[in-house]
Parts: C-alpha cells; structure tokens; sequence
C-alpha cells in the first residue's frame, strides 16, 4: 500500500500528464490521499450542474463578481458589526443571508495581485504581477497569460468589465485585449484617483503632492510628482480606447471628478446588467467599484461612523442593492451568480479617521499577516447553493477561476502548459462545508514567500539562515492576531511546513516564473490630452530604446 502510494505520488509531483491541468505540488500531494473520493464526488457534481442547466432551459449560469477594495474581514455582511462600526449595510447583510458565507477566503496582500490571482488563476509571483504600481510603469498583464474572461468567452459567454482594473498600463494589458467585449475602466487606481487631490490634502490625508500646498522654492525636480495621467477609458474588443470626458484637457483632477466617475460606473453597471441579460448567451460580469475608497470628509455624513473609508461604504451598500435590484428585474437573478468580496484588509495606514479598523485578525493592505489577507465573501446562487449557510474550509481568490470555469463547462479552456493554482471549489459550492478540496495557503508579499497556511496553523516563514525549527507557527483559531508564537509547542510541524515548501518550489523548478508584460504606457488610447502625451515622452526619454 505505501509503495504504490508513493508510485501515484511521484508522478503525481514529477510527471503531470499532457493536456491535464497543472496544480501546484501541494494539491497534488492532497490528491493523492482524496483522488478517488473527489473523482466520485465530480460525477455527482456533473449531474447537478447538468440538472441546473436544464432547469434554466439548458441555460449556464450568469456570473456576477463585485470585488471591492481593502475591508478587513467582519465588516460586512453582520448587523452586529452595523452597530459597533456605526455604519448601514442592510443590502450586503441581506446578500450575506442569502449567500455561502466562506469564513476562511484567503487573497493577495494588495490589491493588483488579488486582481491578477482572480483573472489567472495563478499566483502573481508566477507572472509577474507582485505589487501594487502608482503612475507610469510600463508594465502589465502579458497577452500570454489566460484570463477567466477569455475561457469563459471561447465557452459563449458575453464578457464585460466595469470598475478598477489596474493591471498594468500597455495596450497588451487592458481588459478588452484580456478577454472582455466591453470595459470602462481607470488606468491606474485610488491613490491617483482620490488621494492626488488638493481636497485630500486639505483633509490631512497626502502631503507634498499639491504645489499650492506647499513652498516649492527649493525644487530642483519639477517632474518629481506624478502628472498628465489619464483617468478612465472604455473600449470593445478589438478596438482602440478613449479616455472619457470627465477631465478636460489642462484640468486639474479633483474630488468632484473622483465623485463623478464612481456615479459613472455604478451607471454603466445597471446598464450592463440591462444589456447582457437581453442577449440568448450567459453573461460574465465583472464590477470593481472604487469606493469605499475614499480621502475627503463628507459634508453631511449619513453615518454614525463618518469615517471617509465607511461613508462610501454605507453608501455602495446601496449601490450594490441597486445592481442586485436591476438584475432581479431582468428575470436572470435565479440563474446567475453573484458573488461578492473584498480584495484585501484594510489600508491600515488609514486606520481611526478612515472608519474601518482591524477587528478580529491583525495586519492590512500589503501584509501577510491574516488581517492582510483573510476577507469577507459571499455566494449567492438561488436554489443551489444554500442560503445562509457558513463554510470553515480554506479557500483562495484563484480557486474561482477554476470554479468558474467548471460551472460555465470552460474548463477545457484553461491553459494546460503552466501551474494553475486555482482549485475548483463546485463541490465545495453545491455541497457544502467540509467539501473544500483546500487546506493550505502560500502567501507572498511581493516576490518574498512570508507565510504557510496549513489547516488551523501558520508558519511565518523564517529569514534566510534561520533554521526551519525556530520559525513562529500560530494556531489562527486559537491565536488569531498572530501575537502568541508557539516554538517549542509547535515542534512537530517545521519539517511538515518544510516539505510544504519544497513541494511547492519543485512545482515552480519546474515551471518557471513567466516574465511581466512590458511596453510603451497609453499606447491604443485614440485621445490622449497633451499633458499625458507629455508624461509618456518623458517617461520613455530615461528608457532605453530597443
């Protein structure tokens, strides 16, 4: 028996078989133990999806991601926390009832990474995409890499993207040359958004990026800060984009265009809605909003709370109501599915005045720590995925990408010659807690591998030269501020958090990382402003030419 375990094992880890999906060598080694199991449970699964196809007409599903930025996990979705927090979310509170409610979702520290994890289904160490990027970087998603949009699109599926996108600003990046029909998007993200504002400076929330805020008399650099970025564009597939017509050419971006533009995607959300649920083919909707990001007290707040962060908070709670409204209106709400979360803990940095705080688990936006990376997600899936109902099993961001493809029957488009991280989770979905095919989590910051997660256990991982027997493990159930290392205690499981580790760095010996997209910033945008074709010429002037 355990000769022919090790047998499967071995070529489970060494020699994946052409045309079948690449899993990390971790998942391999748990499929070595359940494979039978979950090849039983997979027919069953097949079944039910066929049977749900055939009750909307032979219909798939629709899929709705909303995905929103940095709110610590326990913020959304309880009414208890409504009153600590001094804030109203009825319509997220009433989406979490009707909802899987999956306790142990894990993303990405930032927010460009737990993006690229959900588009690819991969880690972004593995394509380059480790970090979030302000201005001008030249960088992106590279057409190589697969995203869900276009697996889902090569199964039939309309796509369309509305919202934050931010993954990378080359033409070869932008969501319409990434899989989506249709995309309205920013170019970058908040921090030029709702941050680089003389209203946010007003508000004590940036300093030194206003120049009427401050004595330049002693600059030398006058292209120091960041200027002439293009806010948002739209654009269809195979087609040019245009930036929209909030900023004017030569105007200063303030928080009334910031204002506008979030009142511009919520607009073309419910109009997307309308639009893809007319149409005989199932649709992949994507919504990133931008708020609750947010830096400039309201005038009038409408909470208790009046943090910056929670005002916009509150108030998408009602925008996220109206989508859901709009799509109860088109007839499609009983075959679609929504799913909604957050990309990452709080921008801590911003913690007390923002509104938002820690709560339960320690750390935010950019660490590994649980309170980095541990969200709040919900699934809504009427009349197949139970209401109101919690699973404790782990899960990851890129699990969705395999999830999604296997309910939209795509999975034959998932690319089979690179490491696909994302589990598929249906079991988990139509069947409920202790279904997960999931129990551990690699997490990165940046290129660095900072954390394990193995069942209830963590082990930050220790620094180069340290022994693998000193590292601090943790018991997240026990312990989940991460503030009580256990050494001695935790003894037994170094060599298992080794092994770990070293099966999943023979999985990326053997495949290798793949290189980060690279190129001019802004070219396919068909109406630059004179200031942005100032800002790329002054970018590519200290780049070397090829």
């Amino acid at each position: 028996m355990k000769t022919a375990f090790r047998s499967i094992l071995s070529c489970c880890l060494l020699t994946p078989l052409s045309a079948q999906i690449v899993p990390d060598g971790e998942y391999k080694f748990l499929r070595a133990q359940h494979g039978e199991k979950w090849d039983a449970e997979d027919k069953e699964i097949d079944q039910k999806l066929a049977q749900i196809r055939e009750k909307n007409g032979g219909k798939r599903p629709n899929i709705l991601y909303v995905l929103i930025d940095d709110v610590s996990f326990g913020q959304m979705g309880n009414r208890k926390m409504n009153y600590v927090m001094g804030i109203e979310t009825p319509r997220l509170n009433q989406l979490s009832e009707e909802s899987l409610n999956l306790m142990r979702m894990y993303t990405e520290p930032s927010c460009t990474p737990t993006r690229a994890a959900f588009l690819t289904g991969r880690h972004p160490v593995r394509i380059g995409i480790k970090e979030v990027k302000v201005a001008l970087v030249g960088e992106g998603l590279q057409t190589e890499e697969v995203t869900i949009a276009e697996v889902l699109k090569k199964s039939g599926y309309n796509t369309a993207h509305i919202g934050k996108w931010h993954q990378g600003d080359i033409e070869q990046a932008y969501p319409h040359n990434q899989g989506f029909d249709y995309a309205s998007f920013p170019l970058h993200q908040q921090v030029q958004l709702t941050v680089m504002t003389k209203e946010s400076g007003k508000a004590n929330n940036q300093f030194g990026y206003t120049r009427d805020l401050r004595s330049s008399k002693l600059e030398l650099d006058k292209k120091f800060r960041p200027f002439g970025l293009v806010t948002s564009v739209e654009a269809e597939a195979g087609g040019t984009a245009s930036e929209c017509d909030i900023l004017k050419a030569g105007e200063e971006w303030s928080h009334d265009h910031y204002v506008k533009l979030n009142e511009l995607y919520q607009k073309q959300i419910l109009e997307q809605v309308d639009s893809l649920a007319k149409k005989d083919e199932p649709f992949f909707l994507q919504y990133w909003p931008l708020y609750p990001l947010n830096f400039v007290y309201e005038d009038s707040p409408e909470s208790r709370n009046g943090g910056f962060f929670a005002e916009k908070l509150q108030l998408l709670d009602g925008w996220i109501g109206e989508l859901l409204d709009k799509l109860e209106e088109t007839g499609e709400a009983d075959n679609t599915i929504v799913v909604f979360m957050a990309d990452n803990g709080l921008m801590y940095h911003y913690e007390g005045p923002s509104g938002l705080s820690q709560l339960i688990y320690r750390g935010g936006k950019t660490q590994h720590l649980e309170g980095g990376v541990r969200v709040d997600a919900f699934i809504r899936w009427p009349g197949v995925v139970e209401a109101n109902s919690y699973a404790g099993d782990i899960t990851h961001v890129s699990d969705l990408f395999s999830t999604f493809a296997r309910v939209g029957q795509a999975t034959e488009h998932i690319p089979t010659d690179r490491v696909i991280d994302g589990i598929d989770q249906t079991a988990l979905l139509l069947n409920g807690e202790e279904h997960g095919r999931r129990d551990f989590v690699y997490i990165y910051e940046n290129e660095i591998l900072r954390s394990v997660v193995k069942q209830e256990y963590k082990m930050h991982v220790p620094a180069p030269g340290v022994p693998g027997a000193a590292a601090p493990v943790f018991n997240v159930l026990r312990d989940p501020r991460e503030e009580n290392a256990h050494v001695g205690a935790a003894l037994w499981s170094g060599a298992s958090f080794q092994d770990m580790i070293k099966r999943h760095m023979m999985t990326i010996a053997q495949y290798p990382h793949s290189k980060l997209g690279k190129g001019k910033p802004y070219e396919g945008i068909d109406n630059l402003r004179p200031e942005s074709k100032e800002t790329v010429e002054l970018f590519m002037s200290w780049h070397p030419k090829k």
